[in-house]
């Protein structure tokens, strides 16, 4: 499990603001490299090359006379000719500022894929996660996603990164772990049962997804919900509910298109009052995400990417009843996880 939008430290940690005690070290296959204050440009190697499952963490900041840099992840390092680069990620700062990515085939540029939310500022600091996705790149800025960008050149290909302009840079961290997890006896995580049973390659689970916990909800458990939303997403929802009845404990319900994530609870065959209030809405379309919750004695608690999103007080009191996981939507649902 990993925290993708966060700080390095908080890569081993679940984050969701709870007291120490409550936290537990979450179980990472994670090998790491942190190159301190590079000098600019830096062009270095990405040693064991990108797979999907790894992380590139710069931190940094912005120089007040700031009209560009960039985030090339480059095939080579040769100058003539010019070696490829499969992601060109380019902050301009003239007029209202906008990222431009690219692609630079046999010293050609492909099409522009611009990006006017632009997240850095002159003279701030930054905090850039690049994410390896199978077939795309998922960039979180200061912990908000920001882009997608499909790869138009194989990953094998891609051995060093190079950063060039104005921008200074404090860290830059390789973090390698496995996308699907590992399932460590530690910490009795467990793959919860279901009918729906997994896809042939292992690699999704179906939707709609119906599964039980091994043992029923308490104080201190945890479920981690793994999944990519459809490119054409326009909501899903999580549903934590007991077998015996038609009451639903937590019910989240994240409506893409909207960008309101709506959170409630059906007691006695009604609905409550909605939820919305939620300071940053977390998905977007196409986006792979993390989403965890976690179970304290007064309410559950909910992170997306390593991100505290939402607290909701319990509603439905007897937590040892609740044992049941649906989830349904417009995702592709890859891991369901509790411990």
């Amino acid at each position: 499990m990993t925290s993708l939008g966060a700080t390095q430290k908080e890569l081993h940690k679940l984050t969701l603001d709870t007291p120490q005690k409550e936290m537990r070290e979450l179980p990472l296959d994670t090998s790491q490299k942190t190159i301190s204050n590079p000098i600019i440009p830096y062009v270095g190697t990405i040693h064991g090359g990108l797979v999907p499952g790894k992380l590139i963490v710069i931190h940094g900041t912005v120089p007040d006379d700031a009209d560009r840099f960039q985030v090339d992840l480059q095939c080579g390092s040769s100058i003539k000719p010019r070696a490829d680069v499969a992601f060109h990620f380019n902050p301009r700062f003239k007029r209202s500022g906008c990222i431009v990515c690219n692609t630079l085939e046999r010293e050609k540029w492909g099409w522009e894929q611009i990006t006017y939310d632009m997240p850095f500022e002159r003279g701030k600091s930054f905090e850039i996660v690049i994410m390896i996705l199978k077939d795309k790149f998922q960039v979180i800025v200061n912990k908000k996603h920001l882009l997608l960008y499909n790869h138009r050149i194989s990953l094998e290909k891609i051995d060093t990164l190079g950063i060039y302009g104005k921008v200074q840079i404090k860290t830059i961290e390789f973090v390698s772990k496995s996308l699907q997890g590992s399932q460590p006896s530690s910490l009795g995580v467990t793959k919860i049962s279901t009918e729906n049973g997994e896809f042939p390659d292992g690699s999704q689970l179906g939707v709609p997804y119906v599964a039980k916990l091994d043992t029923a909800l308490r104080p201190g458990c945890t479920i981690a919900i793994k999944g990519e939303l459809n490119k054409n997403s326009k909501s899903f929802a999580i549903n934590l509910k007991p077998s015996d009845s038609k009451d639903i404990a937590l019910h989240l319900n994240p409506r893409i298109k909207n960008k309101v994530f709506v959170r409630n609870s059906y007691l006695h065959d009604s609905w409550g009052e909605e939820e919305k209030e939620v300071a940053n809405f977390p998905f977007s379309p196409g986006m792979y995400f993390e989403l965890i919750i976690f179970c304290d004695a007064y309410q559950f608690k909910v992170a997306i990417n390593g991100v505290h999103a939402l607290e909701y007080k319990h509603r439905f009191k007897q937590l040892e009843k609740i044992n049941t996981v649906e989830i349904t939507g417009d995702i592709q649902l890859l891991d369901v996880r509790s411990w």
